[in-house]
């Protein structure tokens, strides 16, 4: 089940990413370019995935150190 997390974080993260740089005009493509409630999105998209990641690899490794 860690590892369906990792891959969802992970994934979260480049979506987001993408978003990020369509929303600033940094990479071009679709209908978000140019629009900056994408790179909004895209940060929080970020933001979730990491923390997803960290809370994941976190929770599992503190409890097998007992």
């Amino acid at each position: 089940m860690k590892i369906l997390w990792n891959i969802i974080g992970v994934i979260l993260i480049l979506i987001g990413g993408l978003w990020f740089l369509q929303g600033l005009s940094l990479l071009p493509g679709t209908f978000m370019v140019g629009q900056t409630q994408w790179a909004v999105y895209g940060g929080i998209a970020i933001l979730v995935g990491v923390g997803l990641l960290i809370y994941v690899n976190r929770r599992k490794s503190a409890g097998s150190g007992k």
